[in-house]
C-alpha cells in the first residue's frame, strides 16, 4: 500500500529545497534591480507556501520508502520542480502561456537545452540565471541532492537512488547512500568552480561565465547569447568548454576514484571511457574531413568538428556553427550520436556509451554463435562476464526507447510537423540534446510548434531523463495493484 501522506511530506521538503534556489536568484534580481524580480518573488512565495504546507501538514511517522514509493517520489519531484520552475517564466512577459513556460522549465531541469525563445538576450539577467541554474540543479539530479537531505528527516534514500538511476551502472562510492550523494555533489561543485575560473581566464565576464558553467557541467546547453558559443568568437573559450563538456560526460564514479581516491588505473582501463574517447576522435576526424572540402583552414575545421561532436555526444547542445549547413554525411553522424549520449553515471543524457558498447559485444557474440554452433560465449565488460539478465534488460530498454521514440514521432507528424523535424525534435528532447535538425536546428527554436507538441516533447524530456521505465511504469496496472 502506498503511504501518500508520507510521500507528500517528503515532496514538501524537496519543494522547500527548490525554494531556497529561487530565494538566491530572487536576491540577485533585487540587488541588480532588473525586470525579473517580480516574477521571481511571486514564484518563490508560491513554491515556499506549497512546500511548507506539505511538509508541516503531513506529519505521520516516517518510514523507509518501498521501491514503488521511491519511483513515485522521483516522478513527483521532477514534475513538481518543472511546474514550479516554470512560474518565474510564466509570471514574466517573455513567455506566451504556461505551455511555453513549462517546456522551458522541463528543458532546464532535464538538461535538454531546447528553448522556445527566439531572442534570449531580451530576458532580464535574473531569468537567464534561473534558466541556467535549473540546468545545474537537474544535472546531478534533484533526487541525488535529496538523498543527502532525507536522512536529516529520518528517511533513507536508497530507493530514490535506485529509481533515479534505474538503468545506469550506478555504484555506491561510500557505505552510506547519503555520503555518496554528498561526495558526488562536492565533486560536481569543484568542477563547476574550476570551469568558472577557466572561463573568466579565457575572457568571459562573470555573469556569462557562471551561466555557461551551470549549463556545461549539467550538459544542458542554455546560453545567454542568441548565437550560443559562436557569439563569443573565441577559440580559447571553445576549448575550455570542450574540456569541461568531456569531463561532464564521463562517469562521476570514475572521476571520484581518479581525483579523490587517487586510483588512476580503473579510470584509464574502463572500456566505456575508452570507447567514449574513441567515438570523439573518430567522429571528429570524419567530420573534419568533410569540412576540409569546403574550407582551407584545417585548424578551424578541426575546432568546429571537435566542438560540435563533443557537444552532441555529451548531449550539451551548444553550437559554434549552424551544422544544418554542413554536408549530409556530417549531419547524419551528429544525428546518430544524439541517440548515444555520454557515459553512465555522468550528467549526460542519451542511451549511454556503455550500452552501445555492450550492444556491439552482444552482436559480435551472435556472429560467433552462428559460426561455432556448440560454443558457449559470454559477453564481457571490464573483464567481467555480463549476466544474461543484464543483457536482456539492456535489449528491453533499447526496444522501449525506440518504441517511445517512434510513437512520439508519429504523434508529431499527425499534428502537422514535417518528418525531419519530428524525428530530430523527438530525438533531441528524448535524449536531452536540445537543438536538432529541420525547423528545430541550432539556428532555430521550438516556439513555432503547437502547444500540444510542446507537451509531448516535454513528456519525452522527462521520460528520457528518467530512463523511460521510471515514468512509463506508472501507466501499468501492476504498479497500482496492492
Amino acid at each position: 500500500m502506498i503511504r501518500w501522506s508520507n510521500l507528500l511530506q517528503i515532496l514538501g521538503f524537496f519543494i522547500l529545497a527548490l525554494t531556497a534556489s529561487l530565494v538566491v536568484v530572487s536576491a540577485f534580481a533585487l540587488l541588480s534591480q532588473d525586470a525579473g524580480s517580480k516574477p521571481l518573488i511571486l514564484a518563490t512565495l508560491t513554491a515556499g507556501a506549497l512546500g511548507a504546507s506539505l511538509a508541516l501538514f503531513f506529519r505521520p511517522p516516517l518510514h523507509e520508502l518501498t521501491h514503488r514509493e521511491g519511483i513515485l517520489v522521483v516522478v513527483m519531484t521532477w514534475v513538481s520542480a518543472s511546474i514550479l520552475g516554470a512560474l518565474p517564466f510564466y509570471f514574466s512577459d517573455y513567455f506566451q502561456g504556461f505551455s511555453a513556460a513549462f517546456f522551458e522549465s522541463v528543458s532546464g531541469f532535464t538538461t535538454t537545452g531546447a528553448t522556445i525563445l527566439s531572442d534570449v538576450e531580451v530576458l532580464p539577467k535574473s531569468l537567464l540565471l534561473w534558466r541556467s541554474l535549473t540546468h545545474w540543479i537537474g544535472g546531478m539530479g534533484i533526487i541525488v541532492l535529496g538523498i543527502a537531505i532525507l536522512p536529516l528527516i529520518g528517511v533513507g534514500g536508497i530507493e530514490l537512488y535506485r529509481a533515479e538511476f534505474s538503468g545506469a551502472r550506478s555504484e555506491k562510492l561510500t557505505p552510506r547512500i547519503a555520503e555518496t550523494a554528498v561526495a558526488l555533489w562536492k565533486l560536481y561543485l569543484a568542477f563547476s568552480v574550476a570551469e568558472f575560473i577557466a572561463l573568466r581566464w579565457a575572457g568571459m565576464n562573470s555573469f556569462d561565465a557562471i551561466c555557461h558553467t551551470f549549463s556545461t557541467m549539467a550538459t544542458g546547453g542554455f546560453s545567454t547569447r542568441n548565437g550560443s558559443i559562436e557569439a563569443f568568437a573565441s577559440p580559447l573559450i571553445e576549448y575550455v568548454l570542450i574540456f569541461f563538456m568531456i569531463v561532464a560526460g564521463i562517469n562521476f564514479t570514475q572521476h571520484y576514484r581518479l581525483l579523490v581516491e587517487r586510483h588512476p588505473k580503473p579510470f584509464f582501463r574502463d572500456p566505456e571511457i575508452r570507447f567514449y574517447f574513441g567515438i570523439i576522435a573518430a567522429t571528429t576526424a570524419a567530420i573534419t574531413l568533410t569540412l576540409s572540402f569546403t574550407s582551407n583552414d584545417l585548424p578551424h575545421a578541426v575546432r568546429l568538428a571537435l566542438f560540435q561532436v563533443v557537444s552532441i555526444l555529451t548531449t550539451t547542445g551548444f553550437s559554434t556553427s549552424n551544422f544544418e549547413l554542413w554536408a549530409p554525411f556530417a549531419q547524419l553522424l551528429l544525428l546518430a550520436w544524439m541517440f548515444t549520449g555520454g557515459c553512465t553515471g555522468s550528467t549526460a543524457g542519451g542511451l549511454k556509451v556503455a550500452r552501445l558498447y555492450l550492444l556491439f559485444r552482444v552482436v559480435g557474440r551472435e556472429f560467433r554463435r552462428m559460426v561455432e554452433r556448440r560454443g558457449i560465449f559470454s559477453v564481457r565488460f571490464d573483464q567481467k562476464a555480463v549476466s544474461e539478465h543484464t543483457i536482456q534488460s539492456l535489449l528491453n530498454l533499447v526496444y522501449l526507447a525506440f518504441l517511445v521514440n517512434f510513437a512520439s514521432c508519429m504523434a508529431l507528424t499527425a499534428l502537422g510537423v514535417d518528418v525531419l523535424t519530428a524525428i530530430a525534435a523527438v530525438a533531441a528532447c528524448m535524449f536531452n540534446i536540445g537543438p536538432g535538425l529541420g525547423s528545430v536546428g541550432p539556428a532555430d527554436n521550438y516556439s513555432h510548434l503547437p502547444d500540444l507538441v510542446k507537451w509531448i516533447l516535454s513528456f519525452c524530456m522527462l521520460a528520457g531523463r528518467l530512463e523511460f521505465y521510471t515514468v512509463l511504469v506508472l501507466f501499468t496496472r501492476s504498479f497500482w495493484m496492492k
